[in-house]
């Protein structure tokens, strides 16, 4: 099938647009924004765009927890003639400037989250390992992910309250990802819901004024990375930004006693570089998480990635994080604000993390589902 997107350059096959990679219905592209506070005040933004082309679907999600309080916008469009625009209902996003500027808008809508919000990079972009899983020689994923830290400015309006937001008060981090990606399925209103074994993960991504540290590490045991990928830039006296690779991680958290999900309280990451020293970070957990399920991870309500739900859909709600049954539903998978602190330097960031049943270390959480 023809589109207007046909007629610019860029195409990597003698396919079209419509039909991305070899057609597999998996094939996602996404991005991914969150900022906070870096006063540690319990305010966390995640907003996130999903594009599937082989399935002529676009769908969107901005949420903001507030305290204990998660209030949530989900929406999707068909692509029709205009897969081109970065637009979902009143969410929008523009790429003012690749890897430098992005601009997110929410116009007024039910859900009562507004904002006008740009994103401007503090450090290179950094393109993480190739993801490539297979099963039982199928493809189970295959994805390319670049991370990036930043700064925000703008305003944003929740639950009534507007928001300033600065370079020097609010900094933030984005992710883009592209290729055939697993699917995830842990829908009580969907089953049948995946379980998961043995294995711990984290993907974070933490910043002081002069430092930004992104990893991903998957492990079934400890000090045995099945996957490992990510970099640190560190800007010097002379303005210049000095890059290192990841090439070794060791990690000690502590965890809550937490009766309704898993949640770390802190803890120490050691990590090895491809050129000069080690670096300590050391982690201390804040209040603000956002729960990604109520941005369709996972699916929500039979509603999941990439679903065809007509020529236009949204919903909203509110989730008390203090409600049992809410957080059994939420399960664990989310962006904790973790507060940072390495080489005399302080600083903030976001950590996702999970421990699965029968992996050797961390039994308090195991009891709650890794994802």
């Amino acid at each position: 099938m023809l589109t207007p997107q046909d007629d610019l350059i860029g195409h990597q096959t003698p396919g079209t647009f419509a039909q991305a990679g070899n057609g597999d219905a998996r094939f996602t592209e996404r991005y991914w924004y969150t900022a906070h506070p870096i006063d540690g005040t319990p305010l966390l933004l995640d907003v996130g765009f999903g594009y599937y082309p082989n399935r002529g679907v676009m769908d969107a999600f901005a949420g903001v927890t507030v305290g204990r309080t998660q209030h949530n916008f989900r929406a999707s469009r068909q692509l029709g003639a205009n897969p081109l625009d970065l637009e979902v209902g009143p969410l929008r996003l523009d790429v003012v400037q690749g890897h430098q500027l992005h601009r997110l808008t929410l116009r007024d809508n039910a859900s009562g989250i507004a904002f006008e919000l740009e994103f401007q990079a503090a450090f290179p972009a950094a393109q993480e390992k190739q993801s490539r899983r297979e099963r039982d020689g199928d493809v189970e994923e295959d994805l390319a992910r670049v991370a990036q830290f930043g700064r925000w400015r703008g305003w944003l309006r929740v639950g009534g309250k507007r928001h300033e937001l600065t370079p020097a008060t609010w900094w933030g981090q984005r992710d883009r990802s592209w290729g055939i990606r697993s699917e995830m399925r842990t829908d009580w209103a969907s089953p049948p819901m995946q379980t998961h074994k043995k294995f711990f993960w984290t993907w974070s991504m933490l910043q002081t004024p002069t430092l930004g540290v992104s990893m991903f590490l998957k492990e079934r045991e400890p000090g045995k990375p099945y996957y490992l990928s990510g970099a640190e830039y560190q800007r010097q006296a002379d303005g210049s930004v000095r890059h290192r690779e990841l090439t070794g991680a060791e990690h000690d958290l502590q965890w809550a006693d937490d009766p309704l999900g898993q949640t770390i309280t802190g803890g120490e990451l050691r990590l090895s570089f491809d050129q000069g020293s080690p670096r300590i970070l050391r982690l201390e957990a804040l209040p603000a998480r956002y729960y990604l399920k109520g941005g369709l991870y996972g699916g929500w309500d039979g509603w999941n990635h990439g679903d065809d739900k007509g020529a236009y859909a949204e919903s909203h709600d509110v989730w008390n994080l203090d409600d049992a049954l809410t957080r059994e539903r939420a399960r664990t998978l989310g962006d904790h604000v973790l507060r940072v602190h390495t080489d005399g330097e302080s600083g903030i960031g976001i950590s996702e993390y999970g421990v699965a049943a029968g992996y050797p270390r961390y039994p308090l959480p195991q009891k709650h589902p890794a994802l």
